[in-house]
Parts: C-alpha cells; structure tokens; sequence
C-alpha cells in the first residue's frame, strides 16, 4: 500500500488528468512554437555569427534556456490541478513584486540599453516582469473569484483595491522603464476585471486613467515623445528616431506576396535592429511574404479563439478568470508587437510571443499555457 503522503503527491499530479485537453488548442499552439524557432534561427543567423562566429549561437541557447525547459514546465502546470494556483497566488505575486523591486538594487539589477529589467545572479539573467504577468494574472483570478460580481462592483471593496495593485505594480515596471509591458499588463488586468463583472463606470474610469497616464508618460520623457512623434510621421526623421520602423516597413514590403525565401532576408545584415527581438515579425514578412503573414496572424487568431473556448468550458469562475487571463496575455501581446512593426502603433520593444529571443518570457508563458491546457483538461465537454 502507498503511503500517505505518497498518495496526495499523486493527486496533486494527476488532477484534472484523466480527461483528454483540447487537441485543437494543442496543435495550432506546438504549430506556432516549430514556427518561432524556425524563423528564430533564420533572423539570428547574422547577429549571432557576428558576434560569436557561429549563426546557431541564438538557437541554441533558445532550445536550452528557453523552450526545452520550458516544454518540461508545459508539462508539469498542465498536470498539476489548477485550482492548486489558487492557493499560491498571495505569496507568488508577492515575490514576483519583489523581485520587480531587485532590478533597481547595484549588483542584482542588471542595464541594457538604458534600462534595468533583468536581475543577474551568477550565470542567471531573468525578467521579473514576466513573472509578474503570471502571478497578477492568477492572484486577480482568485480574487475575482472569491469576491463576486456584486462585490466587484462596488467601489470602495471593487475598483478602489484593484486601482492600487495595478498603478503599485505600473509604477515598478514604468521606473524601468518598460511602458510596452506595462501595456500588456494593464490590458491583462482591465479584460480580467471586465469579464470578472466590473461596473461600466468603473471600467471607463480605469480606460480614462489609463489613457491619461500614457499622455503624461509621453509628455516626461523626450525619447518617448520623439517615438510618438515618429509614429505620427515616420519620414520625418529617417536616419534617427525613425530608423528602426523604416526598417522594418522596408522589410515587410520588399517580402511581397511569397516572400525572399526562408534565410533570404537582406534586412537582417545589420539594416533593421532588434531582429532577435521586438523585429522579428517583420523577417517573417520579408522572407515568407503576405501570404504566410496572413496564416501566421490567423494562427494567433485560431488559438485565441480556442483558448476562449476553453474559458467558456471552465468548470468554475477561477479557471474561467485564469483561462482569459493568458489568452489576453498571449493576444494583447503579439497585437502590440505586430501592430508597431506595422506602423499602427508607436515602437514599444514588446517580443513576440513565442518567436522573439528570450528565455525568461519563453519559461513563463509556456508554464502559463501548460495551465490553460489544464483547464482544457477538466472542462465541460460540448
């Protein structure tokens, strides 16, 4: 006979389990995954035989420090009962804050490019920031959840709490700065607090404080007003603060309806910057054209629409709240990034998800999506 404690480990691991998850949802998101190291490698291969005379240096470490242990992640949250989640999400978003609070400190914070986002411990570069939208995701899940849309509604016990948490956690993540994934963050909390029964005059509320602070960040600091500015009018300054979007429209119609070809791209020789990174979408432009951009984008639409499937399913608020939490996550994200290499909205350095280099936003969002293909798990089925 097994132990006690043996037994509970099992259940732990095993809850929600037993059910199939949505294949649907599963294939289109591995499909978008094989796409973003594929592409990866094609807009890396330059940068990184530049800088360490190999075109794989870039791949490589995605396999090994992103996805492969991020898939080990997908693996665990997809096994391990959601609503486990729920009795973690206090302490988990408390110390995602203070790790937010670590960047600034000499010796753990670490710079680049004018901006301190990453701690460094040893061999260890991570973004606090990417944690925080999973942890805020699920703390607000279960906050939701547990007050109910009466309460919710309610000023003073609904929108007054949950004004503090988000400006408290905007701040940290503006000193960084890092206005894009402050973005993210507030589109994460504001769709959670909508579909968690927010008052109508609560949410215009929160939409107009929200559009006042992008004015007033706008208006403090030169280089985003000179962004704002480009955005307005690329062409007014070509070889300075209209570089990079120049860049990158000149990428992504010179691909044209079949593209240069995988590998072809001519932007990616030290023309357009970041193209590991936040540029990575216009690469795919220009070495698979119109055509494939038009599928890549339907992809993300497919998922989305899975994922809200999965929601509506959910067996409880909570695994509703946390299902639209990291759809809106996942969405919000590559429409923010897709949408600025478009010239629709100013440059914000937000990654695409699951495409752009990095292994913390990798690790993260690929524990996040394990979770929703939990949830899948142990959803009605229609």
């Amino acid at each position: 006979m097994p132990r006690k404690g043996s037994a509970k480990v099992l259940r732990f691991f095993s809850l929600g389990s037993s059910e199939a998850p949505d294949y649907f949802f599963v294939g289109a998101f591995f499909l978008l995954l094989t796409i973003g190291i594929v592409m990866l490698s094609s807009a890396s291969a330059v940068l990184s035989y530049q800088k360490f005379g190999t075109p794989y240096y870039y791949t490589i470490h995605q396999l090994l420090f992103g996805l492969l242990p991020g898939l080990v992640l997908l693996y665990i949250t997809s096994r391990v009962d959601y609503h486990v989640w729920r009795t973690v999400a206090l302490p988990f978003l408390l110390a995602s804050i203070v790790l937010l609070v670590l960047v600034f400190l000499p010796g753990i914070g670490y710079e680049y490019g004018g901006a301190r986002r990453w701690i460094h411990l040893g061999p260890l570069l991570f973004q606090p920031s990417e944690v925080v939208k999973l942890s805020l995701l699920l703390y607000l899940a279960t906050w939701l959840s547990a007050k109910g849309a009466k309460h919710v509604q309610n000023f003073a016990y609904g929108f007054l709490p949950f004004a503090v948490m988000i400006g408290a956690i905007a701040v940290l993540v503006i000193l960084q700065p890092d206005v894009g994934t402050m973005g993210v963050i507030s589109a994460i909390a504001f769709t959670m607090y909508f579909i968690g029964g927010a008052a109508v005059p609560h949410l215009a509320l929160a939409g107009a404080a929200g559009i006042a602070m992008i004015f007033v960040l706008i208006q403090t600091a030169e280089y985003r007003f000179r962004r704002f500015m480009t955005f307005l009018q690329p062409e007014l300054d070509p070889l300075g603060t209209g570089y990079h979007i120049n860049q990158a429209l000149l990428a992504i119609g010179s691909g044209g309806l079949f593209g240069r070809g995988f590998g072809h791209s001519r932007q990616k020789f030290a023309y357009l910057p970041e193209v590991t990174g936040d540029s990575i979408f216009a690469i795919v432009a220009e070495e698979m054209g119109f055509l494939f951009v038009i599928f890549f984008i339907a992809l993300f639409v497919f998922i989305a629409v899975r994922g809200l499937r999965i929601a509506r399913n959910a067996p409880d608020d909570f695994g509703r709240l946390v299902a639209v939490g990291i759809v809106a996550w996942i969405i919000f994200q590559a429409f923010i990034n897709i949408a600025a290499m478009l010239s629709l909205l100013p440059l914000t350095g937000i990654p695409l998800p699951f495409v752009s280099y990095g292994g913390s936003a990798m690790l993260v969002s690929l524990a996040a999506v394990g979770i929703l293909i939990n949830i899948s798990r142990q959803g009605r089925k229609v």
